[in-house]
């Protein structure tokens, strides 16, 4: 019975680890199956939704984490800055893999994972920012999601010839697996 305060404790970051390794999953799978100019993105947000997974693991179980993160995420910034050079749409990935930087080396700096390992939780101003935008991306993210809602999958379901509708499912499960991508974010900023 005295585990049980422990996994109470690690609940929440147990769910955020099984949110983002299912969007991963969701984002391999459309990779794999998505035409070629669809590949490349789907692939980018699997590799984020799998780190963000990796991240979120509570304290202890991944000892090697807090010291190859912080590297990983800040070659994903680069990598973000180097996408920026086809246009800005891709400043959204930027910014995630800078937060995930920020709070992978706030993590490595604090020995354990921001707010629930003891640690520095890094500058309020930044924390702060970074809130903001996720709060605003996820409510954006869900009104979007909410608005396309069944008239929107009805409609590409009529459209066209047998298997048509396959691209308007798909928009819909980017649309959601970006929602719990940021939605993750979300929770890993709050609990530093």
């Amino acid at each position: 019975m005295s585990s049980w305060p422990s996994f109470a404790a690690a609940l929440p970051a147990w769910l955020t680890v099984l949110v983002c390794a299912v969007s991963g999953a969701c984002c391999l799978h459309r990779a794999c199956t998505a035409g070629r100019p669809e590949r490349g993105p789907a692939g980018g947000e699997a590799v984020m939704a799998l780190g963000m997974a990796v991240m979120a693991l509570p304290p202890g179980t991944a000892p090697w984490g807090a010291r190859i993160l912080p590297v990983l995420c800040c070659g994903a910034a680069l990598h973000a800055v180097w996408l920026l050079r086809r246009g800005l749409h891709h400043t959204h990935h930027l910014v995630g893999s800078l937060a995930m930087a920020y709070m992978a080396l706030a993590m490595y700096a604090g020995g354990g994972h921001g707010g629930h390992g003891g640690g520095a939780a890094g500058p309020p101003l930044v924390t702060g920012a970074l809130l903001l935008y996720y709060a605003a991306y996820v409510l954006l993210g869900g009104a979007r999601l909410v608005a396309a809602g069944p008239a929107a999958s009805a409609a590409a379901a009529g459209a066209g010839p047998a298997g048509a509708g396959r691209g308007g499912e798909d928009g819909e499960v980017a649309r959601a697996c970006r929602l719990a991508m940021g939605t993750g974010m979300l929770a890993m900023l709050l609990l530093m």
